[in-house]
């Protein structure tokens, strides 16, 4: 990284401790959230048999019991959150694609949780750099040993204590290059999150020279169709009684302008009507309707 990029990206720690790009569990665990999407991903190969998103390895790297896994109990609802998880999955995965065809060979996937695109990586010069609470890294890396999956050559897994650490030195140190073209994927994430430590992380990306970012987003709850709002009630309890609660939601406009002040030219908003748009298209036969709330955004930036 040379000394202007990184002058235009720096912020100090206690600014950066606030960015809390990954998350961990209670009593500084591996993310419990980040596990029960991994649980997502396996059921979808399962039950849906991948057809959104179809991973090999979302199995393996669980190390679950199938059988197991095959008797969880399902509603409606839970079905729609399994296939929004794995369409967003796709989608974000389809904008890197196009962000390769132009030239960018750095991916960084912020909060990467057990995201397994690394060990599918198909772009031979593509550098990727995952990102995550030391925790959920260490336990990424013990799973990935369980489950014989070799660490790829192109992926660097860099942990960041955001209470302590800077994560652009991180990256920096991992070889990340501020100056060249990159990719920002930063899913499941941002709900956990304080207004101002999704400021600070959209500041830091603002701050390079060519960068895009795909990351998703929560309505407010009263938002949600009458029928889905019990169920989300529901999901919110859940993920706070682990010590993960959701904190943040955005209206669309609130979300566009936000990143407009931060500087991203562009921004492309897909809502439940379009990623359920998206999945017919993409995947005949799958019903993917009724998703409610959720958003998934592309914006870029370029000097």
């Amino acid at each position: 990284m040379d000394g202007t990029a990184m002058a235009r990206v720096r912020l100090g720690p206690a600014r950066e401790a606030r960015a809390g790009i990954g998350r961990c569990g209670m009593k500084g665990g591996p993310s419990r959230t980040a596990w029960g999407v991994a649980r997502l991903r396996a059921l979808h190969q399962l039950r849906d048999g991948g057809a959104i998103f179809p991973d090999p390895f979302a199995i393996a790297l669980l190390g679950e019991d199938v059988a197991a896994l095959h008797a969880r109990p399902e509603t409606p609802d839970s079905r729609r959150v399994r296939r929004f998880i794995a369409a967003r999955s796709r989608i974000g995965e389809a904008f890197l694609a196009h962000a390769v065809e132009r030239g960018v060979r750095q991916a960084v996937m912020l909060g990467a949780g057990f995201d397994t695109f690394a060990l599918r990586n198909p772009y031979p010069d593509l550098q990727v750099f995952e990102i995550d609470h030391p925790a959920t890294q260490a336990h990424k890396r013990a799973r990935l040993t369980a489950a014989g999956l070799a660490i790829p050559d192109r992926l660097r897994l860099v942990p960041v204590d955001f209470e302590r650490d800077s994560l652009m030195e991180a990256l920096s140190a991992a070889g990340f290059a501020a100056a060249a073209p990159c990719f920002f994927l930063w899913l499941g994430v941002i709900v956990y999150l304080t207004p101002e430590a999704i400021d600070a992380t959209l500041r830091l990306i603002a701050g390079l020279d060519d960068a895009e970012l795909v990351f998703d987003y929560t309505e407010p709850p009263e938002n949600f169709p009458e029928a889905a709002r019990a169920f989300v009630a529901e999901r919110r309890r859940r993920v706070a009684a682990i010590g993960e609660p959701w904190v943040s939601h955005f209206r669309r406009e609130e979300m566009a302008a936000r990143l407009q002040a931060h500087g991203f030219a562009h921004s492309e908003d897909l809502d439940g009507a379009a990623i359920e748009d998206w999945i017919a298209a993409h995947t005949p036969g799958m019903d993917g309707r009724r998703i409610a709330g959720s958003h998934l955004v592309r914006a870029r930036v370029r000097r």
